[in-house]
């Protein structure tokens, strides 16, 4: 099954290696034979497109278009959400507290305030009991409801977004999906990314598809299509010399990196058939190690694209050993692994904002671990990862091929 993608393995196993399925290199090649070597241009426009139709293949019953704005970073698009959401100095916006700073760090930039929220056990998402609690309470604290609400479905999960929707919509306020990590997952057979207001994608070198470094900005009308390309270049006004009215700012993608970008779609499915597939073995080949458990999809209302394979080790089951007794032996075995988020309300730069909810989100990031999760891993590679994780909870047990895993 991973043949294809273990050749050329170097000694250290990554945790998430962008893999090139062969066609980027003609829209790169395009790109420099007509000299479209800028921002904008044929495969910006192009890869538009394709991710129009790739988020819409499912979602025949949704009576509302996704237009598609390809920028430079995630976060880029959850700012320009922000901005067109009408988020000023002053407002709040409600943040799920266990993410990656990049949701929260856009607020910020408009000079908002960030209001976190705990996560749920069985997404390990915003927690839409406790996100009620913090709009209830902020109203009542500073007179006002936060302005937006930035769930995220982390490492692809779906978050709980038929109740996160219910409840804005309940108090009037957008809902900004951070889907950073979560292109091909669905919720409710509704692809992340169009079910809330605005949503956020990343094309980072680490994500399911990557143009090396960009992002999209997701929303639901041509108004807000155009003004979200305007705002993006520099909100240049109609004139005959540059003249500006707004602010505006430098966040359009490449012309040769949308070209990466049309190339990575063409393969988006191989990469989620083979995240789930190295999924499925970890389960499999871990199934009998008390004490360590997956992050998962709650039901089949849930389909995650597992981006990155999480676990969490609870000591007490194993034998007094923690997260970073396997993570240790990870780096001393070459092996590229991860400690899942840390809080941002544990984050000295946030030290101050409201936090509402328990301790989910610190647990997890207690014992939490994401785990190599790549198409280019072999079975030597997954058994080695595998082997460190059973020698640290003191399992031994033969090395499983890849067919006793499925």
């Amino acid at each position: 099954m991973f043949d294809n993608y273990s050749k050329g393995m170097k000694q250290r196993i990554w945790l998430s290696l962008a893999h090139m399925g062969g066609q980027e290199q003609k829209f790169i090649k395009e790109a420099f034979d007509t000299n479209w070597i800028v921002p904008l241009g044929p495969n910006v426009d192009g890869f538009e497109k394709e991710l129009e139709i790739c988020l819409s293949e499912r979602n025949e019953n949704l009576n509302r278009k996704n237009y598609v704005v390809a920028l430079s970073s995630g976060t880029a698009a959850i700012h320009l959400a922000l901005v067109q959401a009408g988020v000023k100095a002053g407002d709040e916006v409600i943040c799920q507290s266990f993410t990656f700073i990049a949701s929260a760090n856009p607020v910020i930039y408009q000079f908002a305030k960030p209001v976190f929220v705990d996560s749920e056990k069985d997404t390990w998402n915003m927690d839409p009991v406790k996100m009620e609690e913090a709009i209830i309470d902020r109203k009542e604290k500073t007179g006002s409801y936060p302005k937006a609400i930035v769930p995220v479905h982390l490492y692809g999960m779906p978050a709980k977004m038929g109740e996160i929707n219910r409840i804005a919509k309940k108090y009037n306020i957008p809902v900004v999906e951070d889907a950073a990590e979560a292109l091909g997952s669905y919720f409710k057979n509704q692809a992340c990314g169009t079910i809330g207001d605005w949503a956020a994608l990343s094309f980072n070198g680490n994500k399911i598809i990557t143009t090396s470094g960009g992002g999209a900005l997701i929303c639901h009308s041509e108004e807000l299509d155009k003004n979200a390309k305007f705002l993006a270049t520099q909100a240049r006004d109609q004139a005959p010399h540059y003249q500006h009215s707004v602010v505006g700012y430098n966040y359009r993608l490449s012309n040769v990196s949308a070209g990466i970008g049309r190339g990575q779609l063409m393969i988006l499915e191989e990469h989620i058939k083979r995240r789930r597939e190295i999924n499925q073995w970890y389960r499999n080949a871990l199934k009998d190690v008390e004490g360590i458990s997956f992050q998962s999809e709650p039901d089949n209302d849930y389909f995650s694209n597992y981006w990155l394979t999480s676990i969490v080790i609870d000591p007490e089951k194993c034998g007094g050993k923690t997260r970073e007794d396997i993570q240790d032996m990870m780096i001393k075995e070459d092996i590229e692994v991860r400690p899942l988020w840390k809080p941002m309300h544990l984050q000295p730069l946030f030290k101050d904002a409201p936090y509402y909810g328990g301790k989910v989100a610190e647990d997890l990031f207690k014992g939490g671990l994401c785990l190599p999760s790549h198409p280019m891993l072999d079975e030597d590679d997954l058994n080695r990862i595998v082997e460190v994780i059973k020698q640290v909870v003191c399992v031994n047990e033969p090395e499983l091929t890849l067919a006793e895993c499925f």
